[in-house]
């Protein structure tokens, strides 16, 4: 193969692109011997082209022309990951004809929006926790919700070795509430609130960025608009470090 007469690629990028996962997860596909490129098992760092064949888990992969994203209602029971080990997975009920990657988990227990795309360097711009992108959800738990504990979600949490990030997050009723948050620590709400002395009885994200839910019912799919797609990529690229007070201490106390 010569770099001369072909564009290339890192194999990672590649399937990132092909809708099959993200960068990250390619890369451990890889190191466990899950990829071959041309017949041959794949190694870190190489270089590729829509011409070489490559083939995860016995299967052929390529990249589409057209990229996408989708807005899909994530039913609670159904898990991200492409093998749901014995779990329906979000793929099987989607039955999209494009291989897509999510973009941000939901965990099985949760629903709401979920984004997913084929479009890989937009997945990753997203998903890098640096970027600090907004994601809304809104939340039910066991008892009442206090002053004292919004004051403590709002000005970060001790979890997981960390303190989170200060939010915004304001009461929409005796035991829901509504919370923004820029990062996406794992299960990270459910662990906030745990530390707080609280159980998330229900938790659903209704915005990621630009997208909102709106009025997609479970199960539902919509693919969004070229304008919000530019408006996502252009929302992507940009980091606001930007903290206002509002966010630091909340509303509707």
């Amino acid at each position: 193969m010569s770099d001369k007469d072909k564009s290339t690629l890192r194999l990672n990028k590649y399937i990132s692109e092909c809708g099959v996962c993200s960068r990250r997860e390619a890369d451990r596909m890889i190191e466990d011997g899950r990829v071959l490129v041309n017949g041959r098992p794949a190694e870190a760092g190489m270089q590729i082209s829509d011409t070489d064949q490559v083939v995860i888990d016995g299967k052929e992969v390529k990249r589409s022309g057209n990229k996408v994203v989708i807005a899909y209602y994530k039913p609670k029971g159904l898990v991200c990951s492409k093998d749901g080990q014995g779990a329906k997975t979000v793929f099987e009920d989607l039955k999209y004809p494009v291989p897509l990657t999510y973009i941000g988990r939901l965990d099985k227990d949760s629903e709401g929006l979920l984004l997913l795309t084929n479009d890989g360097d937009l997945a990753n711009a997203i998903s890098r926790a640096r970027n600090e992108h907004e994601k809304e959800y809104e939340v039910t738990v066991n008892k009442l919700v206090s002053k004292g504990f919004l004051r403590k979600m709002a000005g970060g949490v001790p979890i997981l070795d960390t303190v989170t990030r200060p939010c915004e997050i304001y009461a929409t009723g005796e035991r829901s509430f509504t919370i923004i948050l820029t990062q996406g620590l794992n299960r990270q709400i459910r662990r906030m609130c745990e530390a707080c002395g609280y159980y998330v009885r229900k938790l659903k994200r209704i915005r990621v960025m630009n997208i909102e839910l709106g009025d997609l019912k479970k199960g539902e799919y919509r693919e969004l608009t070229q304008e919000e797609v530019e408006r996502l990529r252009n929302l992507a690229a940009v980091k606001d470090t930007t903290v206002r007070n509002d966010k630091l201490f909340g509303r509707n106390w």
